[in-house]
């Protein structure tokens, strides 16, 4: 009679495949260290960057992950007692924002400083390389109708746009693109969370209603 094969045993590894482990709750004084970091920059941080001083002041090992815990704990504890802030991922790191409701407030408070925004040519120009980038610019005068010139050398100049390359047509013209400091002038954590055209053309109809 034929005998079957064998089963071949697991072996040791294949039997005890290790658990990935648990991240710890971290601490208060870490706790505390990442909020003091976030509160004294003024640009988005890593979670990375984060953790280079915290761990030899502390004396504690102290990496990317868990500075992310912390930064969870911490949002979860300004929920709660609700704070007008909390920590938001935006262009590749974090910062601490307040929260969309206070806008109004905020916005009031900064009026004084009006002759530091944006202008509206300013504005369309940003909006459409936002939109449409990478985008020449023959392509931007098309859309405007009118010369952008000026206003782009206005946007390089403040860094809210770069140039991202050359098109391949005749000529190789420019390409312009966004940056991350456009990002974080605007709140925003990449370039998929502007807000789509027909809720911009909502907003436009709420503001001239009011």
């Amino acid at each position: 009679m034929p005998q079957t094969a064998a089963e071949p045993e697991p072996t040791q590894d294949a039997a005890q495949s290790p658990e990935p482990q648990a991240i710890p709750a971290p601490g208060p004084e870490v706790l505390a260290a990442v909020e003091a970091i976030l509160t004294s920059v003024d640009r988005p941080i890593s979670s990375a960057r984060i953790a280079e001083p915290i761990g030899p002041v502390l004396g504690i090992e102290v990496g990317g992950p868990q500075v992310e815990a912390a930064i969870a704990a911490l949002n979860e504890s300004y929920d709660t007692e609700g704070r007008a802030f909390r920590i938001e991922p935006v262009s590749g790191g974090y910062r601490l924002m307040t929260r969309p409701e206070h806008a109004p407030v905020i916005a009031a408070m900064h009026r004084a400083r009006a002759s530091t925004r944006l202008s509206r040519p300013a504005l369309e120009t940003l909006a459409i390389i936002a939109y449409r980038q990478p985008v020449t610019r023959a392509e931007l005068e098309a859309i405007r109708g009118v010369a952008c010139g000026e206003v782009l050398r206005s946007l390089l100049d403040r860094k809210l746009i770069k140039i991202a390359g050359r098109a391949e047509e005749l000529g190789r013209p420019m390409l312009y693109g966004t940056t991350p400091q456009f990002l974080d002038a605007f709140g925003l954590a990449n370039i998929k969370d502007l807000p789509k055209p027909e809720e911009l053309a909502d907003r436009l109809e709420q503001n001239q209603a009011e």
